[in-house]
């Protein structure tokens, strides 16, 4: 599978293309065993539009510069479409190290040497599009998620369940504990000796801690799309359920923190929390956001606010939206077929994900903070990615970034 991210999520690694779908190992399992067309495209379709999401973040117009169905899309991108990444990047894992039932012996542990190439070369291609380009580059922090990921790759889902829920409650009033006792010359004293903060904005401490996507908080995430692959997702018990829990933790916790906050909550919504782009500037540009000035602030559920009313919400809001493109794909073949250039996109998000910095480079568009007030810049973003994709597609099996880190992970036979 495609890195998800965006990149997460980027995005985690892919392997098939609608064309190998239909006649892949998975795909020729009698649809009794739980395994659909519909699951792998429709897990193409969310990727797709966590990558558009992505764009709307960083090259968009600020939610301060939008109204009307404008603010709502980019309020509903800002935050939740990296947090798809993070969701589909854990559900990727499990395609990785067996879906329903965890490779043993031999297969798995190739399948885990597998998955900790793909964090380091995640971590090292992060790095270094952070050293060019400047700025938060989620792929490095995907590469920390992955490798914290391993030890879990056998738990089954309920099993899972219970652990990502744990880490949502438990892991933000952590994390402000830690960051109110870390100094200043604390924090000064660890990069020093950090290599990774010498090349880059993000070192060790900003991958697990005080970072814009530290791995302390967003693991959740992670953990609830391995659980969500350990499901049969192509049931529709299972699909209404999903949906039911999904619509259930959204309203929870966003209405929890409006009923418990007030008015700050309600301007957290509405000024998009801590935003990657437009609202928090200074986060871009640095690679760490400020730790929470009270104690108070754990009770608002703005995007990257990294509370547990915002990663409830988020985690909620990801999964209604991998299990409604799930069904989507699964029910409606002609949507399915109109949907073939965005799945394209899917199945290449590293691609996309990292190809829209390369751009915006060699454009000489600015980064961090957008500046632009009109639409024109995302949708052509969009329609770009679609139509390299669609090309790219038809004469390879796997988009050129995916191509060599799945020929980094052949390393992984060697492992006996």
């Amino acid at each position: 599978m495609t890195y998800t991210q965006p990149p997460h999520e980027t995005s985690g690694p892919q392997e098939h293309s609608p064309s190998q779908t239909r006649t892949s190992p998975e795909a020729a399992v009698p649809a009794s065993a739980g395994v659909s067309v519909g699951r792998m495209i429709g897990l193409d379709v969310a990727r797709a539009l966590a990558v558009f999401g992505m764009y709307i973040v960083h090259i968009g117009p600020p939610l301060s510069a939008t109204d009307g169905v404008g603010s709502w899309v980019r309020y509903l991108a800002d935050g939740h479409s990296s947090v798809l990444f993070a969701t589909l990047a854990g559900f990727s894992l499990m395609l990785i190290a067996g879906r329903r039932e965890p490779k043993t012996g031999l297969a798995g542990r190739q399948a885990k040497a597998r998955i900790a190439i793909r964090a380091v070369v995640l971590l090292a291609l992060g790095t270094v599009l952070s050293m060019e380009y400047g700025g938060v580059i989620i792929l490095a922090f995907y590469g920390v998620y992955f490798l914290l990921a391993l030890p879990l790759v056998r738990l089954r889902s309920g099993t899972l369940a219970m652990i990502a829920a744990g880490l949502a409650l438990v892991t933000p009033q952590l994390a402000f504990a830690l960051r109110s006792v870390l100094s200043e010359s604390v924090q000064q004293s660890v990069n020093a000796y950090d290599p990774l903060k010498a090349l880059s904005d993000v070192g060790v401490l900003d991958l697990l801690l005080t970072g814009f996507y530290p791995a302390l908080t967003w693991m959740p995430f992670v953990v609830a799309g391995m659980a969500l692959a350990r499901l049969d997702l192509p049931a529709s018990a299972v699909q209404w359920r999903l949906a039911a829990l999904g619509a259930a933790l959204t309203v929870t916790a966003y209405g929890m923190s409006l009923l418990l906050a007030g008015k700050d909550a309600l301007r957290s919504l509405a000024e998009g929390g801590k935003s990657s782009a437009g609202s928090e500037p200074a986060s871009f540009d640095s690679g760490s956001f400020e730790a929470q000035g009270t104690a108070s602030d754990l009770l608002s559920a703005g995007p990257h606010s990294g509370t547990t009313f915002d990663i409830i919400g988020s985690v909620g809001v990801a999964i209604l939206v991998i299990v409604s493109a799930t069904a989507l794909m699964d029910r409606l073949p002609l949507l399915r077929r109109l949907a073939k250039p965005i799945t394209a996109v899917g199945t290449m998000s590293l691609t996309a994900y990292v190809g829209h910095f390369v751009v915006q480079s060699v454009a000489g568009m600015p980064t961090g903070e957008s500046s632009q007030v009109s639409w024109v810049p995302v949708l052509t973003f969009v329609l770009g990615a679609i139509v390299f994709a669609a090309v790219w597609s038809r004469f390879f099996r796997r988009g050129p970034l995916e191509s060599l880190l799945n020929a980094a992970t052949k390393l992984a036979k060697y492992v006996r």
